[in-house]
């Protein structure tokens, strides 16, 4: 029998409150010396390219061989944090996986957002901090979910659980992929423990001004220099289904809000592309501003005029610009209100 992970939360739910852990001994997990591919989503961010490489670290400190790979180009902001610690970008993930291996997910558990061949693989292992997705297994697995803003705060946790030391470098990108993922503990998806593992975490990174680096992050993502139309909208896009009904959800995060609105023509131009080409019934994509904690998000047809005016009880002052406020959180903010106006209209 196959046991869904969107089924596992109510067996478990009496037994835990603030987190979705279910515990098998890491080691027990793997009986071989197969390699673990460790991956985190599709066009992956800050904390799926860290966290790929600490969780990689993590499971051969554990005695399980495991690899770092991405499922995408790296976004500036990733590139300038890897440079910093002196890593090497994870290999891209081959297209001809065998079908059986071993696949260790991080900072997602949804099929849209994973590998190709995702249901013919073997997953051994789930670290995330999302909602519980639709992939299914036919055989337990380590799965550790938390309510956090970030998996990196995760890890540190993992690390410190089993008492394993942490060196400079994984430290550094777990430190890094908090303050990106939180915004510097900005985001309304921060919570006490993010804040604790960056108390934490930071010391050992050897950062002694969190606050003048985390602006050189966001300076980095900022910078969009020789970035196409394309790769703009796709750098943090994700897929999410929605009544049967496919949508790409793409943010912009960037300390320049006016200059990504100058390319507003372009992008909205892409998005329709975007929409035939996946053939998807809408596309969103939000601009937000970092520092003001601002999102204007574009709206390329009548289509998503129409939700996005239902959704989130907003009036289109520009065409194509939804004003939406200080929801500045994909997860948190732009994702529920769309998924409850489906509910509503199902």
């Amino acid at each position: 029998m196959y046991t869904s992970v969107s089924r596992v939360l109510p067996s478990i739910s009496r037994r835990i409150t603030k987190s979705v852990q279910v515990f098998a001994s890491t080691k027990s997990v793997n009986h071989s010396d197969k390699e673990t591919l460790v991956v985190g989503h599709r066009n992956p961010d800050t904390d799926a390219i860290t966290a790929a490489i600490v969780y990689a670290d993590f499971l051969r400190r554990t005695n399980i061989n495991a690899k770092a790979y991405r499922l995408g180009d790296l976004n500036n902001e990733t590139k300038f944090i890897l440079k910093q610690a002196g890593i090497k970008e994870p290999d891209m993930l081959p297209d001809d996986v065998p079908a059986g291996s071993n696949v260790a997910l991080v900072d997602h558990n949804e099929s849209e957002q994973a590998m190709k061949n995702i249901h013919k693989m073997r997953i051994t292992h789930v670290i995330d901090h999302h909602k519980l997705g639709d992939l299914t297994t036919s055989e337990p697995v380590y799965l550790r979910f938390e309510p956090v803003g970030c998996t990196a705060t995760i890890l540190t946790k993992l690390y410190r659980e089993h008492n394993i030391d942490i060196d400079q470098k994984m430290a550094f990108l777990l430190t890094s992929a908090i303050l990106s993922d939180t915004l510097h503990l900005r985001s309304p998806t921060t919570t006490k423990e993010d804040q604790k593992a960056l108390e934490y975490i930071a010391p050992v990174a050897k950062i002694h001004n969190v606050k003048t680096y985390a602006n050189q992050m966001f300076e980095a993502k900022s910078d969009l220099t020789g970035f196409s139309t394309k790769q703009i909208l796709l750098l943090d896009y994700k897929l999410y289904k929605f009544n049967g009904e496919k949508w790409g959800i793409g943010t912009g995060e960037t300390c320049s809000m006016n200059k990504m609105l100058e390319r507003k023509d372009e992008l909205i131009k892409e998005m329709q592309e975007e929409k035939q080409r996946s053939k998807l019934t809408g596309v969103l994509f939000s601009i937000v501003d970092i520092i003001r904690e601002k999102n204007i998000t574009l709206v390329p047809s009548e289509t998503e005029d129409k939700v996005v005016r239902q959704a989130f009880n907003v009036d289109l002052k520009e065409p194509h610009l939804a004003d939406l406020g200080s929801r500045i959180s994909r997860k948190k903010q732009i994702i529920p209100p769309l998924e409850a106006y489906f509910r509503a209209k199902s």
